[in-house]
């Protein structure tokens, strides 16, 4: 059958100089290294049985993908700003790095770096969500009495902030690149599901804007949490933190079914206007592509779908955190 008859729905992530893919089995990245060379980390996807059973649950799999793929990101981040910090280091110290690599994650670096994740994660959540209601409170809380109101303006405040910090953070260059990693992930999937041959100029050809993306969810949890802070009443300030800390998790499940509404219904006329928000905040979070970006990204997809078929047929995985390298297929 063809890739358009039976897509699979494969995502991602931009980091530093690459990209990585996750598959059904295992987790690529790619990244680009100053001599041109395209270097890859693997790492099979070692799901445990209750997560798994976690993911099929409408709502709560939405708060349980957010934490793992935090969790899971975090190396391959980690990986490409060790590459790109490499890049940049001197002979002697480069040969440090690479003893240091070598040596490996032990276990102790690993339940860090998880534990590290998961609390940047939630903290992160926290202030994005508090940060608002105090800055709402001070401008507004002597003079509205309808708590409706001051909801809907924490959540205009809150995608205010929200794109500011977007579009500053936009304007250093090692993030434009970041971003335009992210636009290049998004022309891959976006071609892989139109069942188009990977090439350059087949994905070059295809919007950097999906509805299946990251960028898409802030903005529905912004959208949503309004909705439903505002079943919720609430009296005094005390109250609003509370019910704000309390229904975070709601806001984030509804949220992620709604994402995976929009997706599923983004070929339906009038429908498909459901995702355009989210689409809208992919301009600021996402950039278009050089062929060289895509190059790498295209090879970061193949790789994982590679891995993923080998081990459909051989029911093996990949070693632990596999590392390899090819030269650009543009000049090697």
């Amino acid at each position: 059958m063809s890739q358009k008859s039976t897509p699979v729905s494969y995502g991602g992530q931009a980091v530093i100089e690459g990209v990585m893919f996750g598959g059904k089995h295992v987790n690529v990245t790619a990244v680009r290294r100053k001599n041109d060379e395209i270097k890859f980390l693997e790492v099979p996807r070692e799901d445990k049985a209750w997560v798994l059973k976690l993911r099929k649950i409408p709502f709560l799999r939405g708060i349980v993908s957010l934490i793992d793929s935090s969790i899971k990101g975090s190396k391959h981040l980690n990986y490409s700003a060790d590459a790109y910090a490499d890049d940049t280091l001197e002979p002697e110290e480069r040969e440090k790095q690479k003893e240091k690599e070598e040596s490996g994650w032990s276990l102790s670096m690993i339940i860090g770096v998880a534990a590290v994740s998961v609390l940047s994660f939630i903290l992160g959540k926290l202030l994005f969500t508090l940060v608002p209601v105090f800055v709402e409170d001070f401008l507004f809380g002597n003079t509205l009495d309808n708590y409706i109101v001051r909801n809907l303006i924490e959540g205009v405040i809150k995608l205010i902030l929200l794109l500011a910090y977007l579009w500053i953070i936009s304007q250093t260059p090692v993030i434009k690149r970041l971003f335009q990693y992210h636009g290049a992930e998004h022309k891959v999937i976006s071609a892989y599901e139109a069942g188009e041959e990977l090439t350059v100029k087949n994905v070059q050809k295809y919007t950097r804007l999906h509805y299946r993306c990251g960028s898409s969810f802030m903005m529905l949890t912004i959208v949503l949490g309004v909705a439903v802070y505002s079943l919720v009443p609430w009296d005094n300030m005390t109250e609003r933190i509370v019910q704000r800390i309390v229904l975070l998790p709601v806001v984030l499940g509804v949220s992620f079914e709604f994402l995976k509404l929009t997706n599923a219904l983004r070929d339906v006329p009038v429908l498909r206007y459901l995702g355009y928000p989210g689409l809208w905040l992919q301009l600021l979070t996402t950039k278009e592509p050089t062929d060289d970006q895509v190059e790498v990204s295209i090879a970061s997809f193949n790789r994982m779908r590679e891995l993923d078929a080998q081990y459909e047929k051989e029911n093996v995985t990949v070693p632990q955190s596999v590392t390899g390298s090819v030269l650009d297929p543009a000049k090697g």
